[in-house]
């Protein structure tokens, strides 16, 4: 048998990473609408930064930011016992699984026997 020799791809180089003024200038320069901005804003958003400004006192500034606060932890929360159940669901798909392909080798077993043997 000859022995092949494994011919190495040459990948390009990858690109340097963006600088933190280059993120900055592609987040300010997206529309609001853009996927980025809507994909997970939260069902009830927090006082934008400009009307948190014009707030003529500071206690309802701090307020709000608890609100925003608040909300977004309650999200959070619920996202985590959402991830857990989902977890759950998948680890008994996998038993699930796992107990019906031995199922099926226990069925193929006779099957391929009988055949060799026969």
């Amino acid at each position: 048998m000859g022995s092949k020799a494994k011919k190495r791809v040459l990948l390009p180089t990858r690109p340097a990473p963006p600088t933190v003024e280059q993120i900055l200038e592609d987040v300010r320069g997206a529309p609001a609408e853009d996927p980025v901005f809507t994909i997970l804003a939260p069902e009830d958003p927090p006082v934008p930064f400009r009307m948190m400004e014009d707030a003529e006192a500071p206690g309802e500034q701090l307020y709000q930011q608890s609100r925003a606060y608040v909300a977004a932890n309650q999200r959070l929360q619920q996202a985590g016992n959402v991830l857990r159940q989902r977890c759950e669901l998948l680890q008994r798909a996998g038993e699930d699984l796992e107990r019906e392909v031995a199922q099926m080798k226990q069925a193929a077993l006779p099957a391929a026997e009988a055949a060799s043997s026969g």
